[in-house]
């Protein structure tokens, strides 16, 4: 009997785990399963039909949400109620913890087995969590190697599956380059402003303006922006009227372009190790809501934004947050990153270290992932059957 799997991403780095997850899960499964539940386009292409556009919940932030709340708690209620009418055989959400969290709260009634796939970070903030959340999860899929005690001194099960990053394909640079008719001597600066609308907004500006100004002080610049489909159309909205020149991809196209850069300035989060494992020196940056901004660093426990630098315990890629992510400040940065040997060597050396902290050289994170989900579900049939 085909197996009946519930799936659950908020936004798109959810969505682009979801995706090789249900890759092998499909390749491992004696039958393909019966997907159902909320995913963006690398899930869809798996065979998820979406009960909603995941954009409804790619929302950051107390001030970005609260406009969005009765929105997000119909999406929430739709989430539930497919849970309940189809009782799919076990329920996996991913990422997007203040969306899935509530759902898993809602669920735990049911008997259905309930894994949740990336971590909260309680290592860097409100470390209680570990607690609450083991109060209804079944099992928990990390990405780091530090963090299964954190949660399994609550009781939770946890398996260290490795970061997907460290298994991303690796890019042609020189075919991209063709491709989009940029030369092989050309500079190519990567900018990638997030995957939220509210990011986007608010970073977008600055970056583009620090790409002009760069332009005007380095020959044959030329810049690439990988962008999901639900914020493409704001980003090309950026670039009108801008003097720089650029392009503008798909993220299918991601890591082709990634290989063609020469550095990058990024929105702080996965993009900024995604780039670390690609070998391309980078500048993060990230400005969010000043009432936001106020009550993270109140609760934040962590002194980096970057999973780079917190995984080998040192500053390897620069940072500018809030009131220092300004075009004056980024501008110099990004240019040591793009000429200054010394600085990109280091960033290109930590590549490696890095990615061998992640679980590099065995089985892709997706498969270890499938591995355990697959083994809950034997462990379900099992004891239904002694029962």
């Amino acid at each position: 009997m085909n197996k009946r799997i519930m799936l659950v991403a908020g936004e798109a780095s959810g969505d682009a785990l979801g995706g090789p997850l249900m890759a092998a899960l499909t390749a491992q499964s004696h039958k393909p399963p019966e997907y159902m539940g909320v995913g963006g386009e690398t899930m869809m292409a798996q065979g998820l039909t979406s009960l909603f556009p995941i954009s409804d919940l790619s929302v950051m932030g107390l001030a970005e949400i609260l406009p969005r709340l009765r929105l997000i708690f119909r999406r929430l209620k739709q989430a539930e109620l497919l849970a309940r009418e189809q009782k799919p055989d076990i329920i996996i959400t991913i990422d997007s913890p203040g969306f899935n969290f509530r759902l898993g709260q809602r669920l735990k009634d049911l008997d259905i087995p309930l894994v949740h796939y990336v971590a909260p970070t309680v290592w860097a903030w409100k470390p209680k969590r570990a607690k609450k959340i083991a109060e209804f999860l079944d099992h928990l899929l990390v990405l780091l190697p530090f963090e299964p005690p954190y949660f399994e001194i609550e009781g939770l099960a946890c398996t260290f599956v490795g970061h997907s990053a460290v298994s991303h394909p690796e890019g042609d640079g020189a075919a991209f380059r063709n491709r989009h008719g940029i030369t092989a001597d050309a500079v190519v600066l990567g900018l990638l402003p997030g995957s939220r609308q509210g990011e986007v907004a608010r970073l977008l500006p600055i970056f583009v303006e620090t790409a002009e100004r760069l332009s005007k002080a380095t020959e044959n610049l030329v810049v690439v922006v990988p962008a999901v489909d639900h914020v493409a159309d704001l980003i090309r909205q950026g670039f009108q009227g801008k003097s720089v020149d650029h392009v503008i991809v798909a993220a299918a196209e991601k890591s082709d372009a990634l290989a063609a850069m020469t550095g990058a300035l990024a929105a702080s989060g996965t993009v900024t190790l995604e780039l670390t494992l690609a070998g391309v020196p980078t500048v993060a940056a990230y400005r969010m809501n000043a009432l936001t901004m106020m009550i993270v660093k109140r609760m934040t426990r962590v002194s980096s934004v970057s999973l780079t630098n917190l995984i080998l315990e040192q500053d390897i890629i620069p940072e500018y947050l809030q009131e220092d992510c300004t075009a004056a400040n980024l501008v110099p940065a990004v240019h040591q990153i793009l000429t200054d040997t010394g600085e990109r060597q280091k960033q290109t050396e930590a590549a490696e270290k890095v990615a061998l902290a992640l679980g590099a050289g065995g089985k892709p994170p997706a498969m270890r992932a499938a591995d355990a989900i697959l083994k809950l579900l034997e462990n379900q049939n099992a004891s239904g059957a002694n029962a």
